[in-house]
């Protein structure tokens, strides 16, 4: 499958809706083609070590709930994109995994959300650390064609993500725009 080459798919930043360079690849005899492909976690740990070296920049990797985050955390240097699937809306295992990529092992390549991204958690995504989305939603889509982020204007918790801190309460952050 090519980066958005279906209609019901489209890729969403902070910045807006773009064009996807990346493709989703099932081996890495996709490398043997021109372009940037994310792969499966064990195609990825199975390329040679030195193919990863040098195809960092067309290289990213797409991890499902139930992948260790520990099998990439040393690789972490020879990855433009981690992409993080969400399978179901009940399945919150790759909340942690994007705040552990920020926070913890200091990831600063894109860090990508997929499958069910919806309205709700998009906000809580956004103060993680996700800076790609694939947008299949025609709700979320709609709202985000719109402007509208949605989330709330008053957080209580530290996030990967800054907030200024509220008047009167150092415990209060209000939403950065």
């Amino acid at each position: 499958m090519t980066g958005l080459t279906t209609p019901e798919t489209r890729l969403w930043t902070p910045e807006g809706f773009r064009e996807d360079e990346w493709s989703h690849a099932e081996s890495a005899d996709a490398l043997s083609g021109n372009g940037r492909f994310i792969l499966p976690l064990q195609a990825f740990l199975d390329l040679d070590p030195e193919v990863r070296r040098s195809a960092k920049e067309r290289l990213g990797v797409v991890l499902q709930p139930g992948d260790p985050l520990e099998k990439i955390v040393d690789l972490l240097d020879q990855l433009s994109l981690v992409a993080l699937a969400f399978p179901a809306f009940g399945d919150g295992r790759s909340f942690s995994k994007g705040e552990l990529l920020r926070s913890r092992y200091h990831f600063t390549g894109a860090l990508r959300a997929t499958g069910q991204v919806l309205v709700d958690p998009l906000p809580h995504m956004l103060r993680l650390g996700f800076d790609e989305f694939e947008i299949s939603n025609p709700v979320l889509m709609k709202r985000l064609e719109e402007g509208r982020t949605g989330g709330l204007g008053l957080y209580y918790q530290p996030a990967a993500i800054t907030e200024t801190k509220g008047p009167k309460y150092s415990w209060r952050r209000l939403r950065n725009s």
